[in-house]
């Protein structure tokens, strides 16, 4: 271990964890699809302009890119994507980012579009996609995209030679289509807004005509007030479904008439489906069922019989995206992480054993020691309520603080807002621990994986619940002497953004603060966003137009008069669900008051950042701001961003 050999103010230490280690040497992996033996992930691609490709590894332990270098894997249906691509051996069906197509890839090959071409470029949108077990039908979700800007979404059956037939329609949205394993019955999710699929959907089964259209279709379980997750059929043909009924997302199988608890528990055996393809359990060939799950927070994976059996590993967080079972080893596949380590692609014995990684060791590690490790946090908030976060103190072993001073604390607002965050290695949040800042990452009220109830708080109260919690999380620390209570910055992307700049409007408490394509106008988000998340405010904040005076008293941008605290703005030119002119209007409000502020645009970007470059310069740039604003000397060296109205 290195000696502390430097003492020098905190946020100014140097970091063996650079900006562009962040942006470039953590391909994080995303979905898994297992067939015959092969596993495959995607994997994104931040060097190549954020292009996400499709590895596999083979029987034999050999492991390759299954989709060519110019295919970027990516659907976007409901925005978000995910369930990009499923194969069928060596063969692989992946929707291709450029025109939204379905293509079929032949291993060696080039790949072959097997949707038909949209009239509206990127018109017609695919997503999770199963293949029928004569191969001879897909079943899928599709988006399509009209002249006139409708959108409908529905189920398609795509036979792989002609053009593909409609076999479910006339409901908002639609999910996880999913063959019985004789190819005799599908069963899937539909919902209606202004419900989202975490407040209530419905589980619907048919049988699958000789054309394979759906007959005598039947409801089985579901509604408003009940959120059905990840519906699939074991293989004796017994459907199972993860359901909250009981306050809690927990496994149940149908038997005849009725739904059967399976391991039930105070636990969260399901996810918030922002995106398609989330797979959190997985039949085992001896009728068990493995299964990934969360309390307060923390991650398990779990081996069901007529009890839960967890399993002793030692990672501690794994992606609802990712499991999956490979009868031939007898081996599940997952993705998983650790305080310690960022998420890769493992295997894992079913009956014992360490994971063994499939997919490569992430490059730039930091140094063991220089790794700040996350310490659960619960923190009472206003109501009378309870709230959870993680804390990250500061951690470089090369440096130490001047005697006396306090680190400044980062506090993070997670996306969503009905998401949460966890306790994985996090490249960016060590970004700045191995800098000399305290981070707080907090799960604030709403947030997913401690219940419905905790879920449910959020309702109507958003940007105040939320706020009110990051808020009280920061005095917590403060009231412990943890950190430096006059240097308070609070940073989020897209929901997280709001929360911020809520923040920062409507009360006094942080004297910075980073905004990453956040909503500044609750109002004009409502008005202006794409279909998913069209009626998503009704249950967060209220109807719209209805509770219009609401919407404009939650809106941070009716209030910029009110802030005091320097700002900087990061967002992408081509966002569909936050558009730029929510910044921009924000940057025009500020430099009205004279506020210091900066903001960056980055032209090719959408919402979220994917290019490299841009990530790279997007956290230096934040980073640059808060050495101006609280001046502290940097430990390296950034390219300058422009802040206007700051006193030189």
């Amino acid at each position: 271990m290195t000696g502390i050999n430097k003492i020098k103010p905190y946020g100014s230490w140097t970091s063996t964890l650079s900006a562009a280690d962040v942006a470039e040497g953590f391909r994080a992996p995303g979905q898994i699809y297992v067939s015959e033996g092969i596993v495959y992930w995607s994997e994104s691609r931040p060097q190549e302009a954020g292009r996400v490709a499709i590895m596999r590894r083979l029987r034999n332990g050999e492991v390759e890119q299954a989709t060519p270098n110019d295919f970027n894997c990516r659907t976007r249906v409901h925005e978000y994507g995910g369930g990009a691509f499923f194969a069928d051996g060596k063969t692989l069906y992946a929707s291709n980012f450029e025109d939204q197509r379905l293509y079929k890839i032949e291993s060696g090959a080039d790949p072959v579009a097997i949707s038909p071409e949209p009239e509206l470029p990127a018109g017609l949108r695919y997503a999770d996609g199963r293949l029928s077990p004569d191969r001879k039908r897909i079943y899928c979700v599709r988006e399509r995209h009209e002249p006139d800007g409708d959108v409908e979404n529905e189920l398609v059956e795509l036979p792989v030679d002609r053009e593909p037939n409609v076999i479910a329609s006339g409901r908002d949205f639609y999910a996880y289509p999913r063959l019985s394993p004789d190819g005799k019955r599908l069963a899937w999710l539909e919902w209606d807004q202004p419900s989202m699929p975490w407040d209530g959907t419905e589980l619907w089964v048919a049988g699958i005509g000789s054309g394979g259209a759906l007959e005598e279709a039947q409801k089985i379980v579901g509604g408003p007030d009940e959120s059905i997750f990840q519906p699939d059929w074991s293989p004796d043909g017994t459907l199972h479904f993860v359901s909250d009924r009981s306050g809690w997302w927990n496994l149940y199988r149908w038997q005849g008439e009725k739904a059967q608890a399976i391991a039930a528990m105070e636990a969260e055996f399901g996810s918030p489906m922002w995106i398609f393809g989330l797979s959190q359990y997985a039949f085992l060939s001896d009728g068990r069922i493995a299964s990934i799950y969360s309390q307060d927070g923390v991650d398990s994976l779990a081996v069901i019989h007529e009890e839960l059996t967890r399993l002793d590993v030692e990672l501690t967080t794994f992606s609802p995206r990712s499991l999956h079972f490979e009868p031939a080893s007898n081996r599940l596949v997952f993705v998983g992480g650790s305080t310690d380590h960022p998420a890769r692609v493992y295997s894992l014995a079913v009956d014992g054993g360490e994971p063994e990684p499939l997919s490569p060791p992430p490059d730039n590690l930091p140094h063991a020691e220089d790794i700040s490790h996350p310490i659960p946090v619960r923190f009472p908030t206003s109501g009378g309520h309870e709230a959870h976060a993680f804390y990250y103190a500061p951690k470089n072993t090369k440096y130490s603080a001047p005697e006396g001073e306090l680190p400044p604390l980062v506090v993070v607002s997670h996306g969503g807002p009905t998401s949460h965050t966890n306790s994985e290695f996090t490249p960016a949040l060590q970004y700045w621990t191995s800098r000399g800042f305290a981070v707080v990452d907090v799960n604030y009220r709403g947030s997913t994986g401690y219940g419905r109830a905790y879920r449910q708080l959020l309702n109507g109260e958003w940007g105040i619940a939320d706020v009110e919690d990051c808020i009280h999380a920061a005095r917590h620390l403060i009231e412990r002497g943890d950190v430096d209570g006059e240097r308070l910055i609070i940073r989020g992307g897209s929901s997280g953004g709001y929360t911020t700049l809520s923040a920062l409007v409507f009360h006094e408490v942080f004297s910075a603060g980073a905004s990453y394509y956040g909503v500044a106008d609750a109002e004009a988000l409502a008005r202006d966003t794409h279909k998913f998340e069209a009626r998503y405010l009704d249950s967060m904040i209220g109807p719209y137009p209805e509770q219009i005076e609401l919407y404009r008293e939650r809106s941070p941008i009716h209030y910029v008069n009110r802030i005091s605290s320097p700002l900087i703005l990061l967002q992408g030119g081509k966002d569909k669900v936050v558009p730029p002119s929510q910044a921009e209007l924000m940057v025009e409000a500020l430099e009205k008051k004279g506020l210091p502020y900066a903001y960056l645009r980055f032209e090719e970007e959408g919402h979220g950042f994917r290019d490299s470059a841009n990530i790279k310069r997007a956290l230096e740039a934040e980073l640059y701001f808060y050495s101006r604003i609280f001046g502290f000397e940097l430990g390296d060296a950034i390219e300058p961003v422009t802040i206007q109205n700051l006193a030189s």
